[in-house]
């Protein structure tokens, strides 16, 4: 009698939650794969990539490039995210996200949070991204696939990945100020946060974006993701928890 075949899929816990809310708030660019028009055949491209403070991808496209006619064509789309590091590719964590891609109409206010928050994220994109043919879509996941290394795959839900609730509008109210506060007046405290809490490297970090788990550093082309202790209730935790996670910081490197 054969042996009953071993499910490869881990129950999801929150480990596995945070490496894919990892993979998706650092990433900067991503593999698009849309359903072409007519033949109904994959086509997949690269693409620059933020997200929208409650984790929705958020991409900058042409009119004039084939996945977005086929996006309008067809919403359905997957996303690929997850930087190679050194070695064998297939051993670094990617995940796939089942999306519906929603275009964000020029104007409205769910269009200039996603383009203040792509050029926070993307700052070169600013040469393209008032150009008329260039549109902003939000990536919707419906479901993912994590894949954290060798046997470790996982299957998660919307629920996994997004944050809602009136916390979301009430963090995009303030979140511009509290970032340009933080880069002009407590560069310091955002080289700790990413050498203690995102054990990352170098120097000129600057916060790029805050939401309800934590935030987004970047320096150069490098990203780094700092979750906070516990997610925010309100906007108005957000300065004491920076506060005290810099003391911590401070204290654990004085002890070394």
């Amino acid at each position: 009698m054969a042996e009953p075949k071993k499910d490869v899929i881990r129950e999801t816990d929150a480990e596995a939650i945070r490496l894919a809310k990892t993979l998706i708030r650092a990433a900067r660019f991503g593999a698009l794969a849309v359903i072409e028009p007519g033949t109904g055949a994959p086509l997949a491209s690269r693409v620059g990539v933020a997200t929208d403070i409650d984790s929705t991808p958020l991409i900058l496209i042409s009119m004039l490039s084939a996945h977005t006619g086929a996006l309008l064509a067809d919403p359905r789309c997957s996303l690929l995210l997850g930087e190679p590091g050194k070695g064998d590719p297939l051993a670094h964590p990617r995940i796939s996200l089942a999306c519906r891609a929603v275009r964000l109409e020029r104007g409205s206010a769910d269009q200039i949070r996603a383009e203040r928050r792509y050029l926070n994220r993307n700052p070169k994109a600013k040469l393209y991204a008032g150009l008329g043919d260039f549109s902003f879509f939000r990536l919707e996941p419906g479901s993912a696939s994590l894949n954290g290394g060798f046997g470790k795959a996982y299957l998660l839900d919307r629920d996994d990945l997004i944050t809602g609730g009136a916390l979301v509008e009430e963090l995009a109210g303030s979140e511009q100020a509290a970032l340009d506060h933080m880069n002009g007046d407590h560069r310091d405290a955002l080289a700790l946060y990413a050498r203690h809490f995102g054990h990352a490297e170098g120097d000129g970090w600057i916060a790029i974006g805050f939401d309800a788990d934590g935030m987004d550093l970047a320096a150069s082309d490098a990203t780094c993701r700092v979750f906070f202790p516990q997610p925010l209730r309100s906007a108005g935790e957000l300065r004491p928890v920076l506060v005290e996670m810099a003391r911590t910081a401070r204290v654990a490197e004085q002890e070394r």
